[in-house]
């Protein structure tokens, strides 16, 4: 585009005159125009662009608008020509590429006419030749898998013939039963459509066997099995073991397992039968009411049935699982089953009728604790107590224990019937963790959790166990162990000898308790453990909670009800101290609760975690002795759940037992220790003066010499440390007695209450000198006499004591500071490294300890 011509520019300027006279002002020349009429020359039409330059000298006003418009024009002119020289430039280059794309385009043709010429000629015919062979090949792999399903056929009807005609060959003059029941075997495994088929219809009937081939051979299956039915049952009767074996193994080759598991089950059932008569009959003889009387008798009997099954099981496994596949032997076990629920049955029912078990539940759920109900009951009480009943001490006659044998009910014959009652359990328990080991899924892991099988679930010995054994057994142990409760209370006695006086020498060992701690103790560990030994997760649900509700009212009650009515160290008088006995006996109650709570944990730990023994490092089964629990219990989380129960009467007793312990110690303290306690540390500091100097205690010494009082350098050294010495010979006075009877646990909690008042004592002392009342010497002074006090507070390694007496430590440390060392510590702040008890407006306080 070519630059603007120069009169273009002239002539813009010839029109100005013409667009002003236009706008409709004068049109004298040389005239000036108005503002009114300049205004529209001025303004842009709203359509227009301002950035156009065309549109700006279209609507140039002035002659300055007309050279800028030109400017732009120019601009826009150069840079319209210098981006047509850059394309002008690329021409060649694009003209060149353009020519070698001709060139390659003309190959790429001949390239494409010579590949299509291939196809047409080479590829096209290999192609249908490929074809035509596939087809070919497709075909013949059709007619020789039809060739082969016909050679399997004619081969399988060729086998079916040959099974057919040797089965009734067999069954002929030879009467080979094994080879006909092998002949109908094999022809069982000959799919049913070629048999029941029409070439098999067609080809294997013969003049000697002329019906279809289906027919032959299940009247072969009827005709042997009837064959093998009266063989099996002529043996047993025979008690013919080979030829039971012998036709046994031949019912699943004729496919008629079922039949063979079923009378199986009835000749297995039947020799248990005949065992249990024998064990019965022997039960009438001469020593059976020996036996019986000791509680041996129907707990072997019982034991023997099982023992028998299981070895029947056992021993006869293998074969049927052999024989009959895997699983098979679970079918037989049900037979066994049936019989040992009737056989069983009558075991616990001359059991039962034999022990009168029923009289004696009737018996146990009367019986009336009147030991326990009275002691329980509110009685006026002198604070000498109440004479215990039927004690040895009190001699014979109607207190005698022995006159009056548990009112009716004789505790020796309802142990032994728990004993038995627990071995029976234990051999139902052992028997039917054997049967749920045979009766577990082929598949299933050899670890996993046992599953009791419905086959002992829904059996009715399962049921009668729980009726005649289990229901018996809970009821007759909750009676056992609160009548060995009682009982233990009624022939309870305190340990003889006990004094507060240490010149009195002890004659017995501690720990010091109540032998019905012992006593009640030991029952504990014979019924839980008893209980273990069933390994029935029932019994142990209805005994465990059981045991604990009773140890946390009877035991624990009776023991509160002692502490509260016969031994509270009460003084008889106002301002008195307790009597001694008094004082005694409660410690021997705060002794057995520590002990009875030691003991219990004790026990319950050595159940969960057995102690290792040396010489047996695994049990015959292979398991270590730690997993006895879980042996005893090996069905899914019951023995998880066994550890739950036990720990859980671990946790009660024991938060009943401290609850109560807690209480006594804080009795004992705040009537014995305490009233004891304050006049020992009247008498520590009644002549400690902490306010004197070193000059003016040395003149109090002078005169004390002066006088001729004998006093020498020794009453001085007694004047400074007077106040441990002191104190230390009464707080011994006061806890070594106490200390030589409390067990260490009791005597570490009242020593903790007693030093935690003693901190509060001092700390209060040393506040009193707050505001400059103590001087400099005195304060030193102090401090060493406290921490004398705090030494025989704590000797004897009872050092955690020494935390409460942190308080009072801090503010002597910080009263006897040096200026300094004050400074210094105030400067570090909260960084220090110190751990402060004292808050920041007690320390600056006890500043104020020492006048300046």
């Amino acid at each position: 585009m070519s630059a603007l011509p120069n009169g273009a520019a002239s002539t813009a300027t010839a029109k100005l005159p013409a667009l002003a006279s236009s706008s409709g002002t004068s049109s004298k020349p040389g005239a000036v125009p108005s503002s009114s009429a300049a205004a529209p020359m001025t303004s842009k039409p709203p359509s227009q662009n301002p950035s156009d330059p065309t549109a700006a000298l279209r609507t140039a006003a002035t002659v300055s608008d007309v050279r800028t418009a030109l400017s732009a024009l120019h601009a826009r002119e150069s840079s319209l020509e210098s981006r047509l020289s850059s394309l002008l430039s690329t021409h060649a280059d694009l003209t060149r590429s353009l020519a070698r794309l001709d060139n390659l385009r003309a190959g790429l043709g001949a390239q494409v006419l010579a590949a299509r010429s291939i196809s047409n000629t080479m590829l096209a015919p290999a192609a249908e030749t490929a074809a035509q062979l596939s087809g070919r090949v497709r075909a013949l792999d059709l007619e020789t898998q039809r060739v082969d399903d016909t050679l399997r056929v004619v081969e399988q009807v060729a086998e079916l013939k040959a099974c057919v005609a040797g089965v009734v060959g067999s069954m002929g003059a030879p009467q080979d039963w094994e080879a006909a029941a092998g002949y109908i075997a094999r022809a069982s495994r000959i799919p049913d459509d070629i048999v029941r088929g029409g070439f098999a219809a067609a080809v294997v009937p013969t003049v000697e066997v002329p019906d279809p081939p289906w027919v032959t051979l299940e009247q072969a299956r009827e005709s042997l099995c009837g064959l093998f039915l009266r063989e099996f049952k002529k043996a047993a009767s025979e008690n013919d073991a080979a030829k039971v074996t012998r036709f046994f193994k031949l019912f699943p080759l004729i496919g008629r397992g079922d039949v063979g598991l079923d009378v199986y089950g009835q000749y297995v059932c039947q020799g248990v039968a005949g065992e249990a008569r024998n064990w019965l009959r022997e039960g009438i003889g001469s020593g059976a009411a020996k036996a019986r009387k000791d509680g041996v008798f129907f707990a072997n009997a019982l034991t023997r049935l099982f023992d028998h099954i299981a070895r029947i099981v056992e021993a006869h496994g293998g074969l049927v699982e052999r024989h009959y596949g895997t699983g098979k032997m679970v079918k037989v076990i049900e037979r066994l089953q049936m019989e040992a629920d009737v056989q069983g049955g009558i075991v616990l029912d001359s059991w039962s009728d034999d022990r009168s078990v029923d009289r004696r539940l009737t018996d146990v759920k009367s019986y009336p604790f009147s030991f326990l109900v009275q002691s329980f009951l509110p009685q006026q009480r002198g604070f000498g107590g109440v004479q215990r009943v039927n004690s040895p001490a009190v001699g014979g006659g109607a207190n005698d224990p022995r006159n009056s044998e548990d009112e009716g009910v004789n505790m020796k014959e309802v142990d032994a019937l728990l004993v038995e009652i627990a071995v029976m359990l234990e051999k139902w328990s052992a028997y039917s963790r054997f049967l749920a080991g045979k009766c577990k899924e082929p598949d299933s892991p050899d670890d996993a959790p046992l599953v009791m099988p419905d086959l002992l679930t829904n059996s009715n010995l399962n049921r009668k166990v729980a009726g005649k054994l289990v229901s018996p057994y809970n009821a007759l142990t909750t009676f056992f162990f609160r009548r060995s409760v009682e009982k233990a209370f009624q022939m309870d006695e305190f340990p003889p000898g006990l004094s507060l006086n240490m010149s009195k020498p002890i004659d017995s060992n501690p720990p010091f308790t109540i032998l019905a701690v012992d006593d009640v103790m030991y029952i504990v560990n014979t019924v839980i453990r008893r209980s273990l030994s069933t390994s029935q997760k029932a019994v142990i649900d209805s005994v465990l909670p059981t045991i604990s509700s009773l140890l946390g009212s009877d035991f624990i009650g009776m023991i509160q009800r002692k502490m509260r009515d016969e031994c509270y160290p009460r003084a008889s008088v106002q301002g008195n101290l307790p009597p001694e006995d008094k004082i005694v006996s409660f410690i021997v109650l705060i002794n057995s609760l520590d002990m009875a709570n030691e003991y219990l944990g004790r026990i319950v730990t050595n159940i969960l975690n057995p102690p290792e023994q040396k010489h047996l490092q695994q049990q015959p089964n292979g398991a270590a002795p730690g997993d006895s629990l879980k042996n005893a219990f090996p069905f899914k989380n019951e023995s998880a759940d066994v550890a739950t129960r036990l720990n859980n009467l671990n946790a009660s007793f024991s938060a009943k037992a401290t609850e109560l312990l807690s209480e006594g110690i804080k009795v004992l303290f705040s009537q014995v220790v305490k009233p004891r306690l304050r006049p020992v540390l009247t008498d520590t500091f009644r002549d400690a003066d902490y306010g004197l100097t070193e000059d003016e205690l040395m003149e109090l010494t002078e005169q004390l010499i002066s006088q001729g009082g004998g006093a020498d350098a020794a009453d001085v050294d007694d004047i400074i440390e007077r106040a441990p010495r002191v104190f230390e010979r009464g707080w011994d006075a006061l806890m070594r007695p106490i200390c030589r009877l409390m067990t260490p646990r009791t005597y570490a909690t009242l020593l903790e209450l007693s030093a935690d008042y003693l901190a509060r004592v001092l700390e209060k002392r040393v506040w009193a000198y707050a505001g400059g009342r103590a001087s400099a010497y005195g304060a030193i002074r102090m401090e060493r006499d406290f921490g004398a006090i705090v030494g025989a507070v704590s000797k004897g390694g009872h050092y955690a004591v020494r935390e409460v007496f942190g308080r009072t430590a801090q503010v002597l440390m910080v009263a006897n500071m040096e200026e300094d060392e004050w400074d210094e510590l105030v400067a570090a702040g909260d960084e220090g490294g110190m751990e402060w008890v004292l808050s920041e407006e007690e320390r600056r306080k006890a500043r104020t300890i020492v006048r300046s």
